[in-house]
């Protein structure tokens, strides 16, 4: 089995440090997110001279499922098992090979999927594997690398999946077989499900949704299918990395606040695609435009944690009376900073309400600091908020997680 190469000149990953810190103390690090996110060349830069192996083909599969001893007896030295959820059986023989010799880093298993993976690792694996959860790329990974799109209506357009940004391909081609290829047939596959049109209508529900309160029974009222259902689909939806929830924050003023998350894509070019942009023009006066834009800014604040493998710890506010704020990150007990997003180019003095109201709101003893990332260009240092263009969101991210 010929090992596949990883490309001559990836971009560097932040991801990279925390693996390496988790390779030093664990037998085995399981790098876990969506199709497509970067998770084998990352492994493979990690551990360039391990043997590695793909699940997702069929010949290594029926080996690693047949004879799981004598597939693991070529892995002595350790290896990379790409797409290890295709066979979750293997994992009970892997620990007692891990066990049999406890070197630290020996092994990198990736998964795209969260349902059969993480429950055969934290059975098989307690305590031999770290988890780390790879995105597709952020923003500041492709600006260092000199590959960053020149605009707001590029980014949301291209959305930002290594291979969009690797290769000479289309967006709008690629993201649109990304769709064909991933997410109706492997999530599809998943469930088991026949009807394939009430699948990608649900989907194209989700993304019509976003940054919106989740109201599980009227996304399943449109969708035509039962709120269960619904609760079925959107959990494998979640478990494949496709999407994922924002919940409010819980303090005690909860009694004031909406108790519902909201719901958020992976990839705003994802997004974008299942609402039928195909060029960044169509996104001047797109009715989602606004809501693209936040997606893609909670994706970075996300991946601001996931990339140093920090458990998330992203919220937003929002009261019965409709007071909102659109971000909330706790860096530390009662350390709080808010982060309200404009997809605008021009600062208006009515987008800093949500910031000065919540600021207002919260529980003595709280540190808040206020943040305003929007569609223009220049910084700003306001009395209310630090105003950040949505290419400087770096500094943001630094001081978050420094």
């Amino acid at each position: 089995m010929a090992p596949v190469a990883a490309p001559a000149h990836p971009i560097p990953r932040l991801a990279a440090r925390a693996a390496k810190e988790r390779l030093k103390g664990f037998p085995v690090l399981t790098i876990t997110g969506p199709r497509q996110s970067g998770k084998t060349t990352l492994a493979r830069l990690l551990r360039p001279k391990a043997p590695y192996f793909s699940l997702e083909d069929p010949d290594t599969r029926a080996f690693a499922l047949e004879d799981p001893r004598g597939f693991l007896r070529q892995c002595e030295d350790g290896a990379i098992l790409d797409e290890v959820q295709r066979a979750p059986a293997l994992l009970s023989y892997l620990q007692g090979v891990v066990d049999a010799r406890r070197q630290m880093g020996r092994f990198i298993l990736t998964g795209s999927s969260q349902f059969d993976l993480l429950a055969a690792v934290t059975q098989s694996l307690a305590g031999r594997s770290a988890l780390l959860t790879l995105l597709p790329f952020s923003l500041g990974e492709l600006q260092a690398a000199g590959r960053a799109p020149g605009s707001v209506a590029q980014l949301l357009y291209q959305g930002l999946f290594p291979p969009v940004h690797d290769r000479p391909v289309s967006p709008a081609v690629w993201l649109q077989d990304y769709v064909a290829t991933y997410v109706e047939r492997d999530v599809r596959g998943l469930l088991g499900i026949k009807d394939s049109a009430a699948f990608m209508r649900f989907v194209q529900l989700c993304a019509g949704r976003i940054g919106q309160l989740l109201n599980l029974s009227g996304l399943a009222a449109d969708a035509g299918i039962s709120r269960v259902t619904a609760q079925s689909w959107l959990s494998v939806l979640q478990a494949s990395h496709l999407v994922f929830l924002v919940p409010p924050w819980s303090s005690n003023i909860s009694k004031r606040l909406i108790k519902s998350p909201k719901l958020y894509f992976c990839d705003a070019g994802l997004a974008a695609s299942l609402l039928g942009v195909r060029e960044p023009g169509h996104l001047s006066a797109h009715p989602q435009r606004g809501l693209l834009f936040e997606n893609w800014a909670m994706t970075e604040l996300l991946k601001a944690q996931t990339n140093r493998g920090i458990r998330p710890s992203l919220y937003f506010l929002r009261d019965k009376q409709g007071h909102e704020l659109d971000a909330l990150i706790e860096t530390a007990p009662r350390r709080l900073h808010g982060v309200e997003i404009k997809s605008g180019e021009t600062v208006s003095s009515d987008w800093f309400a949500g910031l000065d109201y919540w600021r207002e709101q919260l529980p003595r003893g709280v540190t808040f600091t206020p943040w305003l990332v929007y569609g223009g260009g220049s910084a700003q240092k306001r009395e209310k908020a630090q105003v950040l263009p949505w290419a400087g969101l770096e500094s943001l991210l630094a001081q978050l997680h420094g």
